[in-house]
């Protein structure tokens, strides 16, 4: 009985709190800012291994854990509550503190944004207060000397018990729904990106840089199917009328941005490929785009940047900060503040209706989605969220090669194998790709052309296959001459170096 107390009482609170935070239009539940508190406040090699176990279900995964946890703290309340109610009203509102603590980190301290922990919490000690008395009632049965008359009696209250409890769930179950349809907002966030009139192309794919081998990964990268490592657990929603990108810190001039004020500057298209410093050797944590956008070069030229400047601190909407070398964002390659990816505006998940987009640097350091602040500083000044959890400072991006057919564990048929994949090194660009099978000589791949030294590179190899099992490994070499080592280092603290390497089987 006080199992079934404490997670209908939990649960009326956690139902109020949603409500009230999607009537408010809050950006984030007091559920889904613990659980970004909880990422705060996690050391960077924790939360490394959960991108590496989980990839992108680390979000939902994490929000279920949290969720579990006030599961489980809500089944001690109920317990406790039949013993002492002022015991576990004690308990609720101590954890009404820690979601306040999350709230005051993670949005702001305005009233607004209280109210739905505060009446949360009131919620779930109202509904206490009324569950218990029929849940001591059920536990403790009818008294008297009738044996069976006391067990008829004691039927009666838990079902009386049981019938209320599941009335308070079904009502809790329909209000944290209606929040949670409140607080995503999407359709009016849709409504204004399907308004927009981006003066933007698609983009043509460029000739010759599909190798014409099926399972490489293609050219072109949807928006649902490029990759996505962030720490939003609920995805910022802002309408472009309402954006403002501030740019101050060590500038002559400090500029305040609109939508509509970068609309009205010179566009700048170019196709990028995006990498996570979190991407193992073979990992899927990369994807290529057509981008529309502003140079954040001319930007920063018209707020003119002070002579002792070298990174420039960006932060999103949702609080998220990165430092990025100043010099990666003022020379020739195309860094911008893109508002369109592939001829359509960004998706709330890549960063409506704002982010950066930066050649040659892992994401960590560059790819601030949601942006509004830009702060031209020095390194020796800041500390980034990553940068701040052990990853380096300023995160070039790894030349590096993946074999995307044959799948590694395939079983093939002797004669002529078709190896492929991608190879990157992003604005330096790739000019060999080699290929070598159970260790013996290198053999190079024919390369799909290369438009950008921006974006990855399609290969392919034909493999004389004999039967048996077999090792196929790959190496790239980047315009700078260098060739990419095969010494295996993990992902922390700038990029997994490596060799990757498949076993098939030939018969």
């Amino acid at each position: 009985m006080g199992t079934v107390l404490g997670l209908a009482s939990a649960g009326a609170g956690l139902a109020v709190s949603e409500l009230l935070s999607g009537l408010l239009h809050l950006r984030l539940s007091p559920l889904v800012a613990l659980s970004e508190w909880i990422i705060k406040l996690t050391p960077g090699s924790v939360i490394e291994f959960g991108i590496q176990l989980l990839g992108q279900n680390d979000k939902p995964v994490l929000i279920a854990l949290t969720l579990v946890g006030l599961v489980l703290a809500s089944c001690l309340v109920g317990v406790w509550a039949i013993r002492s109610m002022l015991g576990a009203q004690s308990v609720f509102v101590l954890m009404g503190v820690v979601l306040l603590l999350a709230v005051h980190e993670r949005l702001s301290s305005s009233v607004a944004s209280f109210a739905p922990a505060v009446a949360g919490v009131a919620a779930a000690m109202v509904a206490l207060a009324l569950l218990a008395p029929k849940a001591r009632a059920a536990v403790a049965g009818g008294g008297g000397a009738d044996p069976a008359e006391a067990g008829a009696t004691q039927d009666t209250s838990r079902r009386s018990f049981l019938r209320l409890a599941g009335g308070v769930a079904l009502g809790a179950v329909v209000v944290g729904a209606t929040g949670r349809v409140l607080a995503q907002g999407r359709a009016v966030l849709e409504t204004a990106r399907g308004n927009l009139n981006l003066a933007v192309t698609a983009g043509s794919k460029p000739s010759g840089v599909d190798v014409g081998l099926a399972g490489i990964a293609p050219w072109r990268t949807s928006q649902e199917r490029f990759y996505r490592i962030d720490t939003a657990l609920s995805v910022p929603q802002i309408l472009p009328i309402e954006w403002r990108l501030r740019v101050h810190g060590k500038v002559e001039s400090e500029l305040t941005l609109t939508y509509q004020d970068l609309l009205d500057r010179q566009l700048t298209e170019a196709w990028v490929t995006l990498c996570c410093v979190s991407n193992e050797v073979g990992g899927d944590l990369i994807s290529n785009a057509w981008w529309s956008g502003v140079r954040i070069a001319d930007v920063l030229r018209e707020a003119g940047v002070s002579a002792d400047a070298d990174a420039v601190l960006s932060t999103s909407e949702d609080g998220w900060t990165c430092g990025t070398p100043l010099g990666a964002l003022t020379d020739d390659r195309n860094a911008l503040l893109a508002f369109a990816m592939n001829g359509e505006p960004l998706t709330p998940e890549h960063g409506f209706p704002v982010r950066m987009v930066v050649p040659g640097l892992y994401g960590y350091v560059s790819a601030t989605k949601w942006v509004v602040d830009l702060e031209v500083t020095r390194f020796a000044d800041i500390e980034a969220f990553w940068t701040g959890n052990g990853w380096a400072e300023e995160g070039p991006v790894k030349t590096q090669s993946r074999i995307d057919v044959p799948m590694g564990g395939a079983t093939v048929r002797a004669g002529d194998v078709a190896v492929g994949g991608i190879a990157w090194a992003q604005h330096t660009g790739i000019t060999k790709v080699e290929v070598r099978v159970d260790e013996g000589a290198w053999q190079q791949a024919e390369l799909g052309s290369e438009p950008t030294t921006d974006s990855w590179r399609q290969w392919f190899y034909a493999w004389p296959a004999t039967i048996g099992d077999h090792q196929i490994q790959v190496r790239a070499t980047d315009a700078s001459g260098y060739t990419q080592t095969g010494d295996e280092v993990d992902v922390v603290p700038d990029g997994a170096t490596g060799w990757h390497t498949i076993d098939v089987t030939v018969s």
